[in-house]
């Protein structure tokens, strides 16, 4: 399997900043339309530069974008990433459900041979209760009791 370098570098800061549970509500909230960073930071107990770092970490990974509006800075959700990330997993889904699919088929029970005409279950001793398994016994060995 070969491995795309650009694109698995961009699914990786992809991954990595929607691991963070800050980043995807800033995600969310900016699904809507565009909120100025300052209001964006209002909204959490962080500081401003805290929360333009993970504006920041969200825009290189190409989850939002910002414009200029004025002296504020809007920030939107970019979909066309988001739907990167979705087929990114569909692709991994797929993957392990053909890779479980195949194992599922080589695990699976084989088909039972015809039962010989004795009508007994393979292994069975012929004098043992029905229900009860196959267990030899081991010989006992005597105990010695306390020597006189």
């Amino acid at each position: 399997m070969v491995v795309d370098d650009a694109a698995d570098g961009d699914l990786n800061r992809l991954f990595h900043a929607l691991a963070d549970p800050t980043r995807r509500d800033v995600l969310r909230r900016c699904v809507s339309g565009g909120l100025s960073v300052s209001r964006l930071a209002d909204e959490y107990a962080m500081s401003f530069a805290a929360v333009q770092k993970h504006v920041t970490v969200l825009e290189r990974a190409g989850l939002v974008s910002k414009r200029r509006r004025g002296r504020e800075q809007l920030v939107r959700t970019e979909p066309a990433a988001v739907t990167r990330a979705r087929q990114a997993l569909d692709e991994l889904e797929d993957l392990w459900r053909g890779r479980v699919d195949r194992m599922s088929s080589l695990l699976a029970p084989e088909p039972h041979a015809p039962e010989q005409e004795t009508g007994r279950e393979p292994g069975r001793q012929q004098d043992q209760e029905p229900g009860r398994a196959h267990t030899p016994r081991t010989p006992r060995t005597p105990r010695k009791g306390p020597e006189r």
